[in-house]
């Protein structure tokens, strides 16, 4: 048993860790500092339509992101875990099985030869010639074709974990507004894990179903761009219950961002420990942006100022793809909800090479600058009172950090 299946079959235990969906360089970074810190490993996952061989929307391949995702913790002494989320047809639904599959399988093959060690097969989804509802059985199948072709592609001394199922929307959450959410049965759960061992034995793989270590789940959590529904442990009774007859394995929770810690502890407690985060990271990044450009404007004249909230307006309707779908009403909501809408769209706009340019300039004015604690205090108060304590150093960089560690310190601690 590797120490990665060794650490994921821990979390039947109860215990939770968090997995950091985000291709940000300061997110990252906060990730990786806060695990060296609380000596926990650092889960950090690339989703298939971020990183794929075409280059995805961050332009990177799998490869591309390992060697990204390694030089952002040189120096750092904490355990760094790969994952690649929703690795199948995802992004190529659109196109016949045949060519869908071929695409997935590369994909996959990738991802495992770059040394993704957690590899969540997502086959969930109607390819174009599709009847209208799926059968079980097709997914599974997909999926055991899809971890034939991981197998191959693996280190044979350090295979991957696998994660499998999918009940959830596409990656980024919900598009539109909602009045509920609907839990996984637990009924589904079990016909879930019985047709994937039955699709995988089929196909000879029997070592790589015992490396299957955790089921994606709808335990009731999403969000939208204005709404978070919670985790209600009482809905999600039937579903959790089921999951003791299967130790050790665990649930997968996506879409878990902007759940208090509150309920992310009883998630973890019932089973769902492996918690999904990628746009709650970006939105604290987002909201440390606007409030270092909230300081700047007392601090640097307007003509020397970096229009960084300007910049990512401009690149955003230059380029509606990435958050037309998503954002809806008038042009003051669609305004509103590309500023500060919780499924944050921005974040697809910050490689933009005009936002990175106001990026660096506000970054350079802060520093410059140096804003006086009662500006801090003013627009960024848990950054404040960590100044105060020492913790982080009056620096742009850290502010920010700072900030996407107030998201990640409501997430459980998976115990060394």
């Amino acid at each position: 048993m590797s120490l990665l299946q060794d650490r994921m079959n821990a979390l039947a235990k109860g215990q939770g860790i968090m997995s950091a969906c985000t291709s940000h360089p300061l997110a990252i970074m906060a990730v990786l500092e806060h695990a060296e810190a609380a000596g926990i490993p650092a889960l950090i996952e690339a989703t298939a339509n971020q990183v794929n061989q075409f280059g995805g929307y961050t332009g990177m391949l799998p490869v591309d992101f390992a060697a990204y995702v390694k030089q952002l913790s040189e120096g750092r002494k904490c355990e760094v875990i790969l994952g690649g989320d929703h690795l199948g047809p995802l992004v190529w639904r659109s196109l016949p099985e045949k060519e869908a599959m071929d695409n997935a399988a590369k994909l996959i093959s990738q991802y495992v030869a770059a040394a993704f060690s957690k590899i969540h097969i997502d086959t969930s989804m109607r390819l174009a010639d599709d009847p209208p509802t799926l059968p079980n059985e097709i997914i599974a199948k997909r999926a055991a074709f899809l971890c034939k072709c991981a197998e191959a592609a693996s280190d044979p001394n350090n295979p991957p974990v696998y994660v499998i199922g999918s009940e959830v929307p596409i990656p980024g959450g919900a598009q539109h507004a909602e009045e509920g959410v609907s839990v996984t049965r637990g009924v589904d759960f079990i016909s879930t894990v019985a047709d994937f061992r039955k699709a995988f034995e089929a196909e000879g793989l029997q070592a790589a179903w015992d490396r299957v270590v955790a089921v994606v789940v709808q335990p009731g959590v999403e969000f939208g761009d204005d709404q978070v529904f919670e985790y209600d442990r009482e809905r999600a009774k039937n579903l959790t219950s089921a999951l003791r007859h299967y130790a050790p394995l665990v649930f997968e929770g996506h879409s878990t961002d902007y759940q208090t810690a509150e309920k992310l502890r009883q998630m973890a407690e019932d089973g769902v420990a492996i918690l999904k985060v990628g746009p709650a990271l970006t939105f604290a990044v987002r909201e440390a942006l606007f409030a270092l450009c909230e300081m700047e404007k007392w601090l640097v004249p307007e003509s020397s100022r970096s229009n960084f909230a300007e910049a990512l307006e401009e690149a955003m309707l230059r380029d509606p793809s990435n958050w037309n779908a998503h954002y809806h009403g008038t042009p003051d909501e669609q305004a509103f909800k590309r500023r500060f809408s919780l499924s944050d769209r921005a974040r697809y706009y910050i490689a933009d090479p005009a936002v990175e340019k106001a990026v660096s300039a506000l970054l350079h004015n802060i520093d410059e600058h140096k804003p006086p604690l009662s500006l801090v205090s003013q627009f960024m108060p848990s950054q404040y009172k960590r100044l105060r304590e020492g913790r982080i150093r009056l620096d742009a960089k850290e502010l920010i950090k700072s900030r996407v560690v107030d998201c990640i310190e409501t997430y459980p601690v998976l115990a060394t």
